[in-house]
């Protein structure tokens, strides 16, 4: 018996050895600089693989301008940009802004673009006649995406796109919305301060720090399957803030590999998340409604919920009193 044991383990060892024997002839083992070549090269095209995973966009935002105003900015760099959310049927709201605070000769020596920003509507009539508002006030783009409350978000991408596209030496930009009454007197001399150095990676305006709402029934219901965390990075309210023109191209190109969601705002403040930026808080933006007092808009920058009707009171009230004190 135990001589049996004895010949199946000799039998076992030269198998393995004939084995390993075999090995040895057939891979260029003996060579470890032809073996690292090879390593090299199978980790090389792994690299590659990974490299267009890595940079292969995952919200692509392959639009189409419908809309543009490619040579705003060519005379002259503006100090501001203002991009201005609205839908087709705002027309009023836009006019109004047009003839008060969003004047871009309002101030002079300080250049102003102010832009309004749409997607395609579903009607045919509502998109001829924003074509034709276009052609006589010049201050509207649109891409070919349609126009929805679940796309407001791609709306201030191509906001963000135009501005590293075509006025990329820009100082500021705002981002707010039609209903929203803005001190420019504020905005320009207060906060921005022209004759100062201009900030870099800046961002400021009313800062939320808050969660997803899991309430269907709310109209910021956050799904969790597409945002599973319980926390919202800190983020300014959309409806109205302000950063460096560099920020525009650096969201813009963050967005290219961020999950898309629809809530505007917070998307923004997760693209400055990802990019290290943190929101500054500044009191004088005002994301709600609120009574009119001449001293009361002298101390903000933004007010929101305003009619094209109490836009034109308020400015003109604001603009014939500048000499009164509060």
């Amino acid at each position: 018996m135990a001589s049996k044991v004895s010949c199946l383990y000799i039998l076992t060892v030269v198998c393995w050895a004939s084995a390993l024997w075999y090995l040895s002839i057939t891979r260029p083992t003996s060579s470890y600089t032809g073996h690292r070549q090879v390593s090299s090269i199978s980790i090389a095209r792994k690299n590659v693989s990974f490299g267009n995973i890595r940079t292969r966009p995952i919200n692509p935002h392959s639009f189409d301008f419908l809309i543009n105003e490619p040579n705003k900015c060519e005379k002259s760099i503006p100090f501001l940009v203002i991009l201005i959310s609205t839908t087709h049927k705002e027309f009023d709201a836009r006019q109004a802004i047009r003839e008060t605070w969003g004047d871009e000769n309002n101030f002079k020596g300080i250049k102003i673009a102010t832009l309004f920003l749409l997607g395609k509507n579903t009607d045919p009539v509502l998109n001829q006649m924003v074509e034709q508002e276009s052609q006589i006030f010049h201050d509207i783009i649109v891409e070919d995406f349609i126009d929805s409350y679940h796309n407001l978000t791609l709306k201030t991408l191509m906001g963000m796109r135009w501005v590293a596209t075509f006025c990329s030496k820009a100082k500021y930009v705002m981002k707010t919305d039609s209903d929203i009454f803005v001190n420019m007197d504020n905005l320009i001399y207060k906060l921005l301060k022209p004759n100062t150095k201009p900030r870099r990676r800046y961002f400021t305006g009313y800062v939320i720090n808050g969660g997803p709402i899991r309430d269907v029934r709310s109209k910021w219901y956050m799904p969790r399957d597409l945002y599973p965390d319980s926390n919202y990075p800190p983020f300014c309210s959309g409806t109205g803030y302000i950063f460096s023109a560099d920020v525009a191209e650096l969201i813009y190109k963050t967005s290219l590999h961020t999950r898309l969601l629809h809530l505007e705002d917070v998307y923004v403040g997760l693209c400055l998340r990802k990019l290290g930026i943190h929101p500054f808080q500044n009191s004088g933006f005002n994301h709600w409604k609120m009574a009119y007092s001449l001293c009361r808009y002298r101390r903000v920058i933004t007010v929101h919920q305003i009619t094209p009707e109490e836009m034109h009171r308020i400015w003109n009230d604001m603009s014939s009193k500048k000499h009164l004190r509060c």
